[in-house]
Protein backbone atom coordinates (compact mmCIF):
# COMPACT_ATOMS: atom_id res chain seq x y z
CA UNK A 1 0.00 0.00 0.00
CA UNK A 2 2.70 2.12 -0.80
CA UNK A 3 1.13 4.69 -2.77
CA UNK A 4 -1.89 4.80 -0.70
CA UNK A 5 0.32 5.96 2.12
CA UNK A 6 2.25 8.34 0.28
CA UNK A 7 -0.41 10.26 -1.20
CA UNK A 8 -1.81 10.22 1.85
CA UNK A 9 1.04 11.55 3.60
CA UNK A 10 0.76 14.34 1.04
CA UNK A 11 -2.75 15.14 2.34
CA UNK A 12 -1.38 15.28 5.85
CA UNK A 13 -2.65 12.02 6.52
CA UNK A 14 -0.38 9.51 8.19
CA UNK A 15 -1.96 5.95 8.23
CA UNK A 16 -1.40 3.90 11.53
CA UNK A 17 0.01 0.18 10.42
CA UNK A 18 -3.51 -1.23 11.49
CA UNK A 19 -5.22 0.97 8.73
CA UNK A 20 -2.56 0.24 5.99
CA UNK A 21 -3.47 -3.52 6.53
CA UNK A 22 -7.04 -2.60 7.13
CA UNK A 23 -6.88 -1.44 3.53
CA UNK A 24 -5.03 -4.52 2.19
CA UNK A 25 -7.35 -6.78 3.83
CA UNK A 26 -10.16 -4.56 2.12
CA UNK A 27 -8.19 -5.06 -1.80
CA UNK A 28 -7.97 -8.52 -1.24
CA UNK A 29 -11.78 -9.04 -0.81
CA UNK A 30 -12.82 -6.85 -2.96
CA UNK A 31 -10.72 -8.91 -6.03
CA UNK A 32 -12.34 -12.23 -4.62
CA UNK A 33 -15.85 -11.03 -4.13
CA UNK A 34 -15.37 -9.23 -7.47
CA UNK A 35 -14.96 -12.34 -9.20
CA UNK A 36 -18.55 -13.58 -8.62
CA UNK A 37 -20.26 -9.89 -8.21
CA UNK A 38 -19.98 -7.01 -10.61
CA UNK A 39 -18.10 -4.46 -8.25
CA UNK A 40 -15.52 -2.54 -9.88
CA UNK A 41 -13.82 -2.75 -13.57
CA UNK A 42 -10.79 -1.90 -11.50
CA UNK A 43 -8.83 -4.48 -9.91
CA UNK A 44 -5.48 -3.83 -10.60
CA UNK A 45 -3.26 -3.29 -7.04
CA UNK A 46 -1.85 0.35 -7.75
CA UNK A 47 -4.82 1.26 -9.50
CA UNK A 48 -7.39 0.68 -6.48
CA UNK A 49 -5.08 2.20 -4.21
CA UNK A 50 -5.29 5.60 -6.52
CA UNK A 51 -8.35 5.46 -7.75
CA UNK A 52 -10.68 4.02 -5.03
CA UNK A 53 -8.81 4.42 -2.06
CA UNK A 54 -7.36 7.59 -1.97
CA UNK A 55 -9.45 9.10 -4.09
CA UNK A 56 -12.00 8.48 -1.43
CA UNK A 57 -10.29 9.71 1.13
CA UNK A 58 -9.69 12.84 -0.95
CA UNK A 59 -13.28 13.60 0.50
CA UNK A 60 -11.38 14.59 3.98
CA UNK A 61 -9.72 17.69 1.96
CA UNK A 62 -13.12 19.38 2.60
CA UNK A 63 -14.33 17.95 5.60
CA UNK A 64 -11.58 19.24 7.66
CA UNK A 65 -14.02 20.40 10.46
CA UNK A 66 -15.77 17.29 10.56
CA UNK A 67 -17.28 15.78 13.90
CA UNK A 68 -15.50 12.67 15.24
CA UNK A 69 -19.23 10.88 16.02
CA UNK A 70 -20.80 12.59 13.01
CA UNK A 71 -23.58 10.54 11.48
CA UNK A 72 -22.73 10.56 7.38
CA UNK A 73 -24.38 8.65 4.48
CA UNK A 74 -22.65 7.23 1.58
CA UNK A 75 -25.48 7.40 -1.30
CA UNK A 76 -24.94 4.67 -3.62
CA UNK A 77 -22.18 3.39 -1.71
CA UNK A 78 -21.47 0.04 -4.39
CA UNK A 79 -18.14 -1.16 -3.35
CA UNK A 80 -18.02 1.10 -0.23
CA UNK A 81 -16.87 3.83 -1.87
CA UNK A 82 -15.97 6.41 -0.37
CA UNK A 83 -17.87 5.62 2.66
CA UNK A 84 -15.64 2.12 3.86
CA UNK A 85 -11.94 4.08 3.51
CA UNK A 86 -13.27 7.19 5.32
CA UNK A 87 -14.75 4.58 8.40
CA UNK A 88 -11.43 3.04 8.32
CA UNK A 89 -9.58 6.62 9.06
CA UNK A 90 -12.00 8.36 11.00
CA UNK A 91 -13.11 4.70 12.73
CA UNK A 92 -15.42 7.51 15.73
CA UNK A 93 -18.00 8.09 12.58
CA UNK A 94 -21.36 6.90 12.18
CA UNK A 95 -22.00 5.78 9.10
CA UNK A 96 -25.27 4.77 6.98
CA UNK A 97 -23.98 2.65 3.40
CA UNK A 98 -27.24 3.22 1.02
CA UNK A 99 -27.20 0.72 -1.83
CA UNK A 100 -29.70 -0.51 -4.15
CA UNK A 101 -28.51 -3.96 -5.16
CA UNK A 102 -28.73 -7.12 -3.06
CA UNK A 103 -25.28 -8.60 -3.75
CA UNK A 104 -22.94 -5.47 -2.94
CA UNK A 105 -25.03 -4.66 0.29
CA UNK A 106 -24.08 -8.69 1.26
CA UNK A 107 -20.12 -7.23 0.32
CA UNK A 108 -20.53 -4.62 2.02
CA UNK A 109 -21.96 -6.41 5.34
CA UNK A 110 -18.92 -8.92 4.83
CA UNK A 111 -16.08 -6.16 4.55
CA UNK A 112 -17.79 -4.96 7.79
CA UNK A 113 -17.07 -7.35 9.21
CA UNK A 114 -13.71 -8.64 7.79
CA UNK A 115 -12.58 -5.14 9.05
CA UNK A 116 -14.19 -5.26 12.69
CA UNK A 117 -15.80 -2.04 12.31
CA UNK A 118 -18.28 -0.93 14.48
CA UNK A 119 -21.04 1.65 13.81
CA UNK A 120 -21.49 1.06 10.44
CA UNK A 121 -24.87 -0.15 8.93
CA UNK A 122 -25.71 -0.92 5.54
CA UNK A 123 -29.36 -1.05 3.94
CA UNK A 124 -30.65 -2.01 0.55
CA UNK A 125 -32.70 0.43 -0.50
CA UNK A 126 -33.16 3.98 -2.04
CA UNK A 127 -32.05 7.38 -1.44
CA UNK A 128 -35.77 8.68 -2.61
CA UNK A 129 -37.15 6.09 0.20
CA UNK A 130 -34.92 6.97 3.14
CA UNK A 131 -35.36 10.17 2.38
CA UNK A 132 -38.92 10.34 3.44
CA UNK A 133 -38.70 8.00 6.34
CA UNK A 134 -39.50 10.72 9.32
CA UNK A 135 -36.09 8.57 11.65
CA UNK A 136 -33.87 9.33 8.72
CA UNK A 137 -35.10 12.52 6.67
CA UNK A 138 -32.76 15.93 8.04
CA UNK A 139 -31.00 13.43 10.51
CA UNK A 140 -27.26 12.89 8.41
CA UNK A 141 -24.35 15.82 9.21
CA UNK A 142 -22.91 14.26 6.09
CA UNK A 143 -23.84 12.73 2.84
CA UNK A 144 -21.35 11.19 -0.14
CA UNK A 145 -22.27 10.67 -3.25
CA UNK A 146 -19.83 9.40 -5.92
CA UNK A 147 -20.22 8.78 -9.82
CA UNK A 148 -23.64 7.77 -8.88
CA UNK A 149 -25.89 10.49 -11.23
CA UNK A 150 -25.60 14.24 -12.59
CA UNK A 151 -26.27 16.53 -9.77
CA UNK A 152 -29.39 17.60 -9.92
CA UNK A 153 -30.04 14.56 -8.81
CA UNK A 154 -27.85 13.85 -6.17
CA UNK A 155 -29.26 17.31 -4.81
CA UNK A 156 -32.42 15.37 -4.35
CA UNK A 157 -31.54 12.51 -3.07
CA UNK A 158 -28.92 13.77 -1.11
CA UNK A 159 -30.39 17.23 0.48
CA UNK A 160 -33.34 16.05 2.16
CA UNK A 161 -31.34 13.55 4.42
CA UNK A 162 -29.22 16.45 5.76
CA UNK A 163 -29.95 18.28 8.72
CA UNK A 164 -29.48 22.41 8.73
CA UNK A 165 -26.02 22.88 8.48
CA UNK A 166 -24.95 19.87 6.97
CA UNK A 167 -22.83 19.00 4.06
CA UNK A 168 -23.19 17.16 0.80
CA UNK A 169 -19.87 16.06 -1.08
CA UNK A 170 -20.36 15.17 -4.83
CA UNK A 171 -17.15 13.61 -5.97
CA UNK A 172 -17.23 14.41 -9.57
CA UNK A 173 -14.29 14.06 -12.52
CA UNK A 174 -12.85 17.12 -15.07
CA UNK A 175 -15.67 18.45 -16.29
CA UNK A 176 -18.64 19.76 -14.03
CA UNK A 177 -18.99 23.31 -15.35
CA UNK A 178 -22.53 22.61 -17.13
CA UNK A 179 -23.48 20.02 -14.47
CA UNK A 180 -22.74 22.90 -12.05
CA UNK A 181 -25.12 26.22 -13.93
CA UNK A 182 -28.05 23.79 -14.54
CA UNK A 183 -28.02 22.32 -10.47
CA UNK A 184 -28.17 26.00 -9.60
CA UNK A 185 -32.31 26.02 -9.22
CA UNK A 186 -32.26 22.55 -7.86
CA UNK A 187 -30.04 23.58 -4.79
CA UNK A 188 -31.77 26.58 -3.94
CA UNK A 189 -35.34 24.30 -4.36
CA UNK A 190 -34.30 21.78 -1.46
CA UNK A 191 -32.26 24.18 0.86
CA UNK A 192 -28.84 23.75 -0.35
CA UNK A 193 -26.06 26.34 -1.64
CA UNK A 194 -22.93 25.80 -2.87
CA UNK A 195 -20.05 25.72 -0.39
CA UNK A 196 -16.86 24.69 -2.24
CA UNK A 197 -16.02 23.53 -5.19
CA UNK A 198 -12.45 21.81 -4.70
CA UNK A 199 -10.15 20.21 -7.41
CA UNK A 200 -7.90 17.00 -6.36
CA UNK A 201 -5.33 15.73 -8.05
CA UNK A 202 -4.27 12.03 -7.62
CA UNK A 203 -0.83 10.61 -7.94
CA UNK A 204 -0.27 9.00 -11.51
CA UNK A 205 -3.37 10.89 -13.02
CA UNK A 206 -3.54 14.04 -15.75
CA UNK A 207 -6.93 14.83 -14.92
CA UNK A 208 -8.19 16.62 -12.28
CA UNK A 209 -11.17 15.24 -10.17
CA UNK A 210 -13.77 17.66 -8.26
CA UNK A 211 -14.96 17.72 -5.24
CA UNK A 212 -18.50 19.75 -5.34
CA UNK A 213 -19.67 20.58 -1.31
CA UNK A 214 -22.96 22.14 -0.98
CA UNK A 215 -24.40 23.26 2.46
CA UNK A 216 -27.86 22.80 3.63
CA UNK A 217 -29.01 26.29 4.90
CA UNK A 218 -32.45 25.88 4.55
CA UNK A 219 -35.25 22.62 5.36
CA UNK A 220 -36.40 20.38 2.03
CA UNK A 221 -40.07 21.15 1.25
CA UNK A 222 -42.08 17.72 2.27
CA UNK A 223 -42.57 16.90 -1.65
CA UNK A 224 -38.71 15.86 -1.82
CA UNK A 225 -37.30 13.46 -2.58
CA UNK A 226 -40.17 12.23 -5.20
CA UNK A 227 -41.31 8.91 -5.88
CA UNK A 228 -38.50 6.44 -6.79
CA UNK A 229 -36.93 6.96 -10.03
CA UNK A 230 -38.52 10.50 -10.60
CA UNK A 231 -35.41 12.78 -9.41
CA UNK A 232 -33.61 10.63 -12.47
CA UNK A 233 -36.17 11.02 -15.13
CA UNK A 234 -36.96 14.53 -14.36
CA UNK A 235 -34.65 15.96 -12.97
CA UNK A 236 -35.46 19.47 -11.03
CA UNK A 237 -33.30 21.43 -13.53
CA UNK A 238 -35.04 20.67 -16.76
CA UNK A 239 -38.71 20.97 -14.78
Amino acid sequence: MELLEAGAEEWGLILTPDQVEAFERYYQQLVVWNERVNLTAITDYEEVQIRHFLDSLSCLQVLTDLAPEARCIDIGAGAGFPGLPLKIIRPQLRLTLLESTGKKVRFLEHMVRKLGLQGVESIKGRAEELGRRPDRRESYDVALARAVAQLPVLLEYALPLLKLGGVFVAQKGMEIEEELEVAGSAMEVLGGRLKEVREVHLPGLEEPRHLVVVEKVAPTPQKYPRRVGLPGKRPLASR
